[in-house]
């Protein structure tokens, strides 16, 4: 049994072992794959990724920005203290869950910009482009030297004034768990982005984005808010028990009307909420990015469509 980053070429064919090893987990992905192309093309439809149709969207003229974490190794964490008790191996943002909700929004029509915590390069999960995993919104990162470019350069969020989108979306992956709840200067842009009525978006870790926010009484932003992120039976199933914060336990105890659905293998399941109320679609893991970012444009264009509709009347 070998991870989806082991593949064998023989005869300009590619043949793939039928195991994907998503760190503990071993997932079945049926009989063994033979593929007259290159590895480097190669992206297969497993049950981890997102199916979602996008639909024809138009909103040029809006603005995105899709922030990121800027942790780069799996530490163990301190829990009363916080520092470092032993470092960890690379990891980061999950890629698909960066470059869906950019693809959406571009082909949108929105100027899209990316952001981090600290700015400066993205760590990216390696595992999340290898041949097997990636989708082909990451097949296409790595041939994009404009996402490229912005992915080694990212803007710092510090620099950015969130009220300047219309929407803002937090990516996940293990890196986030370390760096989103964690950001006083996330907390207080989210806040503001949201008292000043900006739709806020997640995917999986990148929930723990909004755990930090407050509404502009002063109350946990998610409190009474259906938000989902991924679940802790995912986390367990996956084994990364190391890191500092899980989604599913930090919204319930911030409040939040937490959502999810389950699946044998957890990965696989898919769930996205939208709260019209509060503005705020969030999608349970890696397999709703695109779904999210694609419910967040089509929230924007019916607001647009109502105010079209009002200054008309």
């Amino acid at each position: 049994m070998v991870s989806g980053r082991e593949f064998f070429a023989r005869d300009n064919f590619v043949l793939f072992r039928p195991i994907i090893d998503f760190g503990c987990l071993l997932v079945p992905i049926g009989c063994i794959v033979l593929s007259p192309i290159k590895p480097e093309e190669l992206i297969m439809p497993l049950p981890h990724k997102s199916s979602f149709v996008v639909p024809a969207l138009n909103l040029s003229g809006f603005k995105a920005l899709v922030v990121t974490t800027s942790q780069t190794t799996l530490d163990q964490i301190d829990a009363d203290t916080g520092k470092v008790i032993k470092k960890g191996k690379p990891t980061g943002v999950y890629a698909s869950e960066m470059t869906e909700p950019y693809y959406v929004f571009l082909d949108a029509g929105l100027t899209v910009d990316v952001a981090s915590i600290k700015g400066g390069p993205i760590p990216v999960e390696k595992l999340s482009v290898t041949p097997l995993v990636r989708t082909e919104y990451d097949k296409r990162f790595l041939s994009d030297p404009v996402l490229q470019e912005k992915v080694n350069n990212s803007l710092c969020i510090a620099d950015l004034n969130f009220a300047d989108y219309d929407v803002i979306f937090m990516a996940g992956g293990w890196g986030a768990a370390y760096d989103l709840a964690q950001s006083d200067v996330l907390s207080e842009k989210v806040s503001k982005a949201h008292a000043a009525g900006r739709w806020l978006g997640s995917v999986c870790h990148g929930a723990l984005g909004l755990i930090g926010a407050t509404k502009p009484d002063g109350s946990p932003l998610v409190q009474g808010v259906k938000v989902t992120g991924v679940t802790n039976r995912q986390i367990q199933q996956l084994g990364i028990s190391v890191t500092p914060k899980h989604p599913e336990t930090e919204l319930l105890k911030a409040g939040a009307l937490f959502e999810c659905t389950h699946a044998l293998i957890e990965m696989t399941a898919n769930h996205v909420v939208v709260d019209s109320k509060y503005k705020i679609v969030s999608a349970q893991n890696q397999k709703g990015g695109v779904e999210a970012a694609v419910k967040a444009v089509q929230a924007l264009m019916d607001e647009k469509a109502r105010r079209t509709t009002a200054g008309a009347a």
